[in-house]
C-alpha cells in the first residue's frame, strides 16, 4: 500500500529537480511522498509525468529506456521522497531493478484491472503517464505483487520450458500435415518412439516433402535436446526444494507441474485460503450480479495461464485415482462431463497445494507405490545418491524365495516418505474430524489406512501363475 498523502501541496514540491546526493536514502520522516510519477514505459521509450501532493503537474518527459536515462531520471526528479507507478508489462521487472535503489518505492499496476487507462477516450502516452501518477496519488491503483529474484528466474525457466515445449508440439503438427498432403498413413500408433522415427526417416515421398520431413525432424531433435537441459535444470532444483518436493507427492503432479505451480504462487502466505490461491490462477468461476440476478459462468481464465494449462493437464491422470481426489472427479465427471470435472479438480488440486505449503505437511491420501517412483525418479535425475536394492544385509531372505514366484513387498507412505527426507504423514487416528468425516464419506478410509501399511505388490503375470 502507498502511505496516505496530504490533499495540499508540500512545501518541498517544487517545479527544480532535488538534489540527487540524498538518493537511495529513507524516505521522509512524516512517511508522506512529495512526489508521484507516472511512467508509461515501452521497450524503447519511457513517458514520464511528475505530480506534487496536490496532483500538480511538476515535469513531463519523454527519453530512452535504457538503465543510464532511468537512473538519471530517478535521481533528478523522483528520489527517496518520491513515489513512481508503471504498469506490466515484458520489461517491467528489469526497470524496476533500476529504479528501486533511487526512489521510495516503485508500485507496478495491472494493465487489465486500470480500468481509467484502458478504456479512455483519449489515449496518448503522456494521458497514460499522468494518469499513472494521478491514480497512484489518490491510492487507487491496483497494484501486482512485486516478486522476488528467485521467484522471477524460476518463472523465467518455467515458462520457456512450456514455449519450447508448444514449439516441439509444432513441429510434430507440422510432419503429420506433411504426411497427410502426401497421403501417407501412419501404421504405427506412436510416430515419435524410435521405431516410428526410424520409419519416418525411411518412407518414400515426394522429394519436396522428404525435404521438409528431414528439417522439422533436425529441428525437433535439437529442441528434444533443449527440453532435456531445462528438465535437468529444473529436477535439480526441485530436488534441493523442499516445497517442490512436498508437492510431487501430489497425485498427478511430477516436478514440471510442481515447479511451475510455486513459480506462478510464489509466497503462498500472501494468499488468505486455499480458493484465493484458485482465483489467482484463473480456477474460479465468473460471476456477474446485479440486484436479484446472479450469473455464474465459466472459470475466468486470469493469472498464469501457464500454471493453469498444467495443473488442468495433470488432472486429466486422476479419473482412475483410489483416493478422494479420484472419487471427487468421477463424481463431477458423473454429474456433469468430463471437461468440468478435470477444471474443478484442478481448482481443489490448487486448494490442496496451497494447505500443503502453510502446513509444510505432504499429501496424506496417496498411493505409496506411484509416490515411491516419482521421488526416486526426481532424486536419480538430479544427480542425487541412488539407492541399493535387494535385501538388507543380516535381514532373512523373503518367504516367497525359491517358489518360482516374483513377489515385493510396497513400503507403507510414512516409509516412502522417510527415505527422501519428507515430513512423516499424519496418522489415521490424529487426523482432524472434518478430514476423518470425508474419508467415510467417500469411502476411502479403508484405502488410505492401507497405504500406511506394507502391501504385497505380485506382478500380473506371476498373479495369473
Amino acid at each position: 500500500m502507498i502511505c496516505p498523502v496530504n490533499d495540499k501541496p508540500a512545501a518541498a514540491a517544487s517545479a527544480s529537480p532535488p538534489a540527487a546526493a540524498g538518493a537511495g536514502a529513507p524516505a521522509q520522516a512524516a512517511g508522506r511522498w512529495t512526489r508521484f510519477v507516472g511512467l508509461d514505459v515501452h521497450k524503447k521509450l519511457v513517458v514520464a509525468c511528475v505530480l506534487n501532493a496536490a496532483g500538480e503537474k511538476l515535469h513531463s518527459e519523454s527519453f530512452d529506456c535504457t538503465p543510464q536515462q532511468l537512473e538519471r531520471f530517478a535521481k533528478a526528479w523522483i528520489g527517496p521522497e518520491g513515489v513512481a507507478a508503471l504498469e506490466a508489462t515484458s520489461n517491467t521487472w528489469a526497470v524496476c531493478n533500476v529504479l528501486a535503489p533511487h526512489c521510495g518505492a516503485v508500485k507496478v499496476s495491472n494493465p487489465l484491472k486500470t480500468k481509467a487507462i484502458a478504456q479512455a477516450s483519449v489515449k496518448t502516452d503522456k494521458v497514460d503517464a499522468q494518469v499513472l501518477g494521478q491514480l497512484l496519488r489518490c491510492d487507487y491503483l491496483p497494484g501486482v505483487w512485486t516478486v522476488d529474484e528467485k521467484t522471477r528466474r524460476l518463472r523465467q525457466l518455467a515458462a520457456r520450458r512450456t514455449a519450447l515445449v508448444q514449439d516441439r508440439t509444432a513441429v510434430k503438427n507440422r510432419i503429420h500435415s506433411t504426411l497427410a498432403g502426401e497421403l501417407i498413413d501412419v501404421p504405427m500408433a506412436r510416430l515419435y518412439a524410435p521405431t516410428g522415427l526410424d520409419w519416418l526417416k525411411k518412407v518414400a515421398m515426394d522429394p519436396q516433402a522428404r525435404e521438409f520431413i528431414d528439417s522439422d525432424l533436425r529441428i525437433l531433435e535439437l529442441l528434444e535436446k533443449e527440453i532435456e537441459l531445462l528438465n535437468k535444470q529444473l529436477a535439480t532444483q526441485a530436488y534441493h526444494d523442499a516445497q517442490a518436493k512436498l508437492l510431487v507427492t501430489l497425485p498427478g503432479v511430477d516436478y514440471p507441474v510442481a515447479m511451475t505451480l510455486l513459480a506462478a504462487l510464489g509466497d503462498v502466505h500472501r494468499f488468505a485460503d486455499g480458493d484465493h490461491a484458485a482465483s489467482y490462477l484463473g480456477l474460479t468461476p465468473s460471476t456477474r450480479q446485479s440486484a436479484d440476478h446472479c450469473y455464474h459462468g465459466s472459470i475466468t481464465k486470469q493469472g498464469n495461464r501457464h500454471a493453469r494449462w498444467m495443473l488442468i493437464e495433470a488432472a486429466q491422470h486422476l479419473d482412475k485415482n483410489p483416493g478422494p481426489l479420484g472419487v471427487f472427479f468421477r463424481r463431477i465427471a458423473k454429474k456433469k462431463n468430463r471437461n468440468v470435472a478435470v477444471v474443478a479438480t484442478a481448482r481443489k488440486m490448487v486448494t490442496i497445494a496451497w494447505l500443503m505449503l502453510v502446513r509444510n505437511e505432504p499429501y496424506h491420501y496417496v498411493q505409496p507405490s506411484t509416490t515411491e517412483v516419482k521421488l526416486a525418479r526426481l532424486r536419480i535425475k538430479a544427480g542425487g545418491p541412488k539407492r541399493v536394492g535387494g535385501t538388507p544385509k543380516g535381514q532373512p531372505r523373503s518367504v516367497n524365495y525359491g517358489h518360482g514366484r516374483k513377489a515385493r513387498t510396497v513400503a507403507p507412505l510414512q516409509e516412502v516418505y522417510a527415505k527422501e527426507a519428507l515430513p512423516e504423514p499424519m496418522a489415521i487416528e490424529q487426523l482432524p474430524v472434518g478430514e476423518r468425516a470425508m474419508l467415510e464419506r467417500t469411502g476411502t478410509l479403508g484405502a488410505v489406512a492401507a497405504f500406511r501399511k506394507p502391501q504385497p505388490r505380485v506382478p500380473a503375470a506371476a498373479a495369473e501363475a
